[in-house]
This record gives C-alpha cells, sequence and structure tokens, in this order.
C-alpha cells in the first residue's frame, strides 16, 4: 500500500515537472524552426542587409526590412507615450485614493478590457479613431489623410495595452509596506508627497517593468494595427503617415505569393526577429519583477 502511494507520488511529481518544461521547450523549439526555416535568406544576403535596407521588392529578390521596424517602432512608441502616464495615475488613483468599493469594482473591469478580442479594438479604431484623425485631427495641421496611419494605430494599441500596465502598476503599489505611507503622513507629508517620494520611489521599478510589458504586448499586437496603420511599405516620416509594422507584414502575406523564391523566409525571418524582441523585452520586465518580490520577501 505504502509502495503504491510512493509510485502514484513520484508520477505525478514526473507528470507535473513534464508539463512545467512544455512552454520553455515550445519557446526554445520555435525559436530553432523559425532559424533553420529562415537560413535561405540569410545564405542569399547578410542579417544586415535584410534588417537596415529599405527596398521590399519581393519579385525582385529584395526584402528589406526597415520600413517595417521602423513601422513597428513608430507604432509601439506612440501607443507607450499615450498609455503609460494616464495608465500610472489611474493605478496611484485606484491604489491610494479610491474607495475599497470602487477599487473592487476597477479591478473586473480593468481584466476584463484585457480580455477583449484584438478584432474588436480593431472596428472601434476603423469606426471612430479613423474618422476623427481624417475630419478632426489631420485638418488642424492643414494635411490630408485618410486616417489609416501610425497614430491611429498607436491610439488603438494604447487602449490595449492599458488594462497590462494598469494591472501590473497595482499589484506593484500594493507591495510597498503601509508603514512607509504611515511614516511619512506621521512627519507632516501631504498624500501626493506621500505617493510621490515614497510610494512611487520604491515601486518605481515595478513601474518600468509595467510599461515594458506594455511595449512588449504592443510589439506582438497583430489584427488590430493591420485594421488601422495603413500598412504601405513606407517608413513613416510624421504621425499622420501610413506605417506598416511586421505583424501586420506576416498576417498579410504569408500563404500568399509563396511561389516567390526566399519569399517564405524572408516572412519567417521577420517572425523570428519578433520573437526575439519580443522575448527580451518580457525577459527584462520579469527580471525586474522577480528582483522586487524577493527585495519585499526579505
Amino acid at each position: 500500500m505504502q509502495a503504491s502511494r510512493l509510485w502514484m507520488d513520484r508520477t505525478a511529481r514526473r507528470a507535473m515537472l513534464a508539463l512545467a518544461v512544455v512552454p520553455s521547450a515550445l519557446v526554445v523549439a520555435m525559436v530553432l524552426g523559425l532559424w533553420l526555416r529562415s537560413r535561405p535568406i540569410l545564405d542569399a544576403t547578410s542579417l544586415g542587409d535584410v534588417l537596415l535596407s529599405s527596398s521590399w521588392r519581393p519579385l525582385s529578390g529584395e526584402f528589406g526590412f526597415y520600413p517595417f521596424i521602423m513601422g513597428t517602432l513608430w507604432v509601439t512608441c506612440i501607443a507607450v507615450a499615450l498609455a503609460v502616464p494616464p495608465c500610472i495615475l489611474a493605478a496611484i488613483y485606484l491604489s491610494e485614493y479610491a474607495g475599497r468599493a470602487l477599487r473592487e469594482w476597477a479591478k473586473p473591469l480593468i481584466d476584463l478590457l484585457a480580455g477583449i478580442p484584438s478584432v474588436v479594438f480593431g472596428m472601434c479604431g476603423v469606426l471612430v479613431v479613423v474618422p476623427l484623425i481624417k475630419n478632426r485631427v489631420a485638418p488642424l495641421f492643414g494635411t490630408f489623410s485618410t486616417g489609416y496611419t501610425a497614430l491611429a494605430a498607436g491610439i488603438v494599441l494604447a487602449a490595449m495595452i492599458a488594462p497590462v500596465i494598469v494591472h501590473v502598476c497595482l499589484e506593484v503599489f500594493r507591495t510597498v509596506p503601509r508603514e512607509a505611507r504611515d511614516g511619512a503622513l506621521a512627519v507632516g507629508a501631504t498624500k501626493w508627497q506621500t505617493v510621490k517620494h515614497v510610494v512611487m520611489r520604491k515601486a518605481m521599478p515595478g513601474v518600468i517593468a509595467a510599461s515594458v510589458l506594455g511595449l512588449s504586448r504592443a510589439f506582438g499586437e497583430t489584427m488590430a494595427v493591420l485594421m488601422v496603420a495603413g500598412n504601405v511599405a513606407r517608413a513613416p516620416s510624421s504621425l499622420l503617415d501610413p506605417a506598416y509594422p511586421l505583424p501586420a507584414l506576416i498576417a498579410n502575406n504569408y500563404g500568399e505569393m509563396m511561389s516567390i523564391p526566399l519569399y517564405d523566409s524572408a516572412l519567417l525571418l521577420a517572425a523570428l526577429v519578433l520573437l526575439v524582441v519580443v522575448l527580451v523585452f518580457n525577459v527584462a520586465s520579469r527580471a525586474v519583477l522577480v528582483r522586487i518580490e524577493r527585495g519585499i520577501a526579505r
């Protein structure tokens, strides 16, 4: 009887270990698979040429990612710039000023917003943001725009990454000890001075990590961006120019024109570049959050 229980315990432990290893092995397998499928284009030209060339003419065998990389950076930077300050202020309010009832109501709504499919955000962008930019924003600057711009994609992405940033910031603010707040208030600091000089100072690494998590989410977003960015293979030079981020390039073209030599390999190299960038940002933000948790545990 005892031997049977020990056998079941060992079997369950090994099964759970195997399941825990699967996600990591899957990431490694994806990187390896994309690398192997990208080799043909890297054998034909250097990685530097692919990344820095502006020429995207697949029929001529020219696969320059520069317009798409710049499109990705423009859209991502706009989204982060629009989302991070309001999200931090919202998290501060919910954590430090709001009553318990409001806080308990707000958290599920924030989580619900994070679960809305990206295509819904894209539709809202097409119906609201694009016309707003075309009819209101562009005329303010004396220019014409179809509305399908880097700015439209950035606004839609900002709405999508906001729940992630607010949620993580709330958790980080919660880890700041109550004694730190009480000590500042006891020596005469106002509520805002306590938040600014005590809470924010202690939580700053976590706030940065939350912003990086939002950044990594913005890097990989596809459907909503594809619907509002304009998808023109040219590096944007202003907010009102169309953009063509890497995820939109892959989603728009993979499965089509695969008879063109190296086209398949070029798109898979774009996917590999995107995956590596997102992994780097995620690992960096997770490392910061782990350091915060360890610091609290001591």
